[in-house]
């Protein structure tokens, strides 16, 4: 069983795991219904970026379940009673499994019920399995603390289920995003990482202090590389051929993508010292690169950028 308390770290653009797999289905796919107004509401592999866009303003829980499965079916009614009562401070998000394979596959779900939440877009795991009530307040009361300390501070208006049973869940109004920070956004919304990258190029050229537009565009870098590639085929090219470098590259930003972050900077650090000198460069620079994505006040970049630097010197 995962132990039941959230990670502390956390990057505030967008979830990649979801979105690469977003990026992969087909367009129009119709959002999955939300059946019970803005506090509770079922999602799927079509209808995610409804819960990913609302994660900005309030954390939202995701329960993967089972229908088939008593613990799951136990498990959310828990969840749906304990979410109500933080008064719309959370929201819970429930996703079948057998519909939402690429749910299960973003999260890394071995078993359901399997319990994740999304704060600013990126995933936190909580827990696996049926938990006390108890344990679950603290789990809330931990993951609350964590989204405020990322500027998730919203809340939803709790409807308990009154109003448009169909409507999707709704994040507050919030400022506009800087023209080129929005042509980004809605190049990635769209699949286009080249045309994001393209727009934060442009932001950072206006204003090279423009921090967020420097981890956006290692983020659609990223999201670039990984388009249209699988799990599967990435995984095993990088097994079958152990020296190439592409697909050891490949591996890292997949393990960080689907929130695997010291596993992906371990595999390059690991090669590292085997490289000529052109490789290391190339190497340094996907680093550096995937600091940003992470944000590089994350301590886990602080300790893999002095092992690079140890490295180096």
């Amino acid at each position: 069983m995962t132990d039941p308390t959230p990670h502390a770290a956390l990057r505030g653009a967008v979830d990649l795991s979801s979105l690469v797999q977003r990026s992969q289905q087909p367009a129009g796919a119709a959002p999955a219904a939300a059946p019970d107004g803005r506090v509770v509401f079922a999602t799927d592999d079509q209808g995610f970026a409804a819960a990913l866009e609302l994660s900005r303003t309030v954390p939202v829980v995701v329960a993967v379940w089972g229908s088939w499965s008593e613990p799951s079916v136990e498990l959310v009614a828990s969840l749906e009673r304990l979410v109500r009562a933080r008064e719309g401070r959370l929201v819970l998000a429930t996703a079948d499994a057998d519909r939402s394979p690429q749910l299960v596959q973003a999260f890394q779900v071995q078993s359901v019920p399997t319990v994740v939440a999304v704060v600013a877009g990126q995933p936190v795991p909580l827990f696996a399995g049926i938990q006390p009530d108890e344990v679950i307040e603290q789990v809330f009361d931990q993951l609350l603390e964590l989204a405020s300390q990322h500027g998730v501070t919203g809340t939803v208006e709790a409807t308990d289920g009154a109003g448009d049973p169909d409507a999707a869940p709704q994040a507050p109004e919030e400022p506009p995003l800087p023209p080129l920070h929005q042509e980004a956004y809605e190049a990635i919304e769209g699949g286009d990482f080249a045309a994001a990258a393209a727009a934060y190029k442009k932001a950072i050229a206006q204003d090279p202090r423009d921090q967020m537009a420097v981890a956006g565009l290692a983020q659609a870098n990223l999201l670039g590389r990984l388009n249209g590639k699988t799990l599967e085929a990435i995984r095993n090219a990088a097994a079958s051929n152990p020296e190439d470098l592409s697909a050891q590259l490949d591996v890292a930003d997949l393990d960080l993508s689907g929130g695997h972050v010291d596993d992906a900077f371990d595999r390059l650090l690991s090669v590292f010292p085997k490289l000529d000198a052109d490789q290391k460069k190339l190497v340094r620079e996907r680093l550096v690169e995937l600091f940003e994505v992470v944000g590089t006040e994350d301590p886990r970049v602080a300790v893999a950028r002095r092992r690079l630097t140890n490295l180096l010197f």
